[in-house]
């Protein structure tokens, strides 16, 4: 008969983090440069830009001028899990964003058809606009170096610009956590 070996267990200390009741941020100026350029502050004058889009065709920033609020959103991969998030969050709150005044833009470097594939699984009810090239990522300073498993790579990083009717920005996320960014958006809206 084989006798087995008993193991003695060490306590393990387990210790409970409280979940912080932290408000809700603000957007924050921003005043760090990436390698394709600085992401612009808060009070300058919004990058221009016309883009294929799903949905319209084709969306020129300066038509919403005097007219629209926007809210334009930059997000790295159609159907991925943090930015179908982001777009399911836009999409829940898309009402109440619109009696505001303002519209909602995404933007990433997927094409037109892809985008509208993701649309029309998700019932997105705002326009994606197609960067292909990611000019007017490097534009807004969101075109940056990533590394993922200790490579590096160029691709956007998930940031927020509210653009108020002047063509100003409002507003800036610069480096945006899905989870509350659409009542941090509000939050900002209501301010305007």
């Amino acid at each position: 008969m084989v006798k087995k070996k008993s193991v003695k267990k060490k306590a393990v200390k387990k210790t409970v983090k409280k979940p912080s009741k932290k408000p809700v941020k603000a957007a924050t100026p921003v005043k760090k440069s990436s390698p394709a350029g600085a992401i612009p502050n808060s009070g300058a004058s919004a990058p221009e830009f016309t883009l294929p889009a799903s949905l319209l065709g084709e969306i020129d920033l300066a038509s919403y001028r005097g007219k629209k609020n926007v809210v334009l959103y930059f997000y790295p991969k159609d159907d991925t899990p943090g930015c179908t998030t982001e777009a399911c969050s836009f999409r829940d709150h898309y009402e109440r964003i619109l009696k505001t005044g303002t519209i909602i833009i995404g933007i990433s470097p997927d094409p037109v058809k892809k985008h509208d594939r993701f649309i029309e699984k998700y019932s997105l009810p705002f326009p994606l606009a197609s960067d292909e090239q990611n000019i007017v990522a490097k534009k807004y300073g969101v075109w940056v170096e990533k590394s993922m498993y200790g490579r590096t790579y160029m691709g956007i990083q998930r940031a927020t610009f509210l653009i108020d009717k002047s063509g100003k920005i409002a507003a800036v996320w610069p480096k945006v956590k899905v989870d509350g960014h659409t009542d941090e958006v509000l939050a900002a809206i209501t301010r305007l």
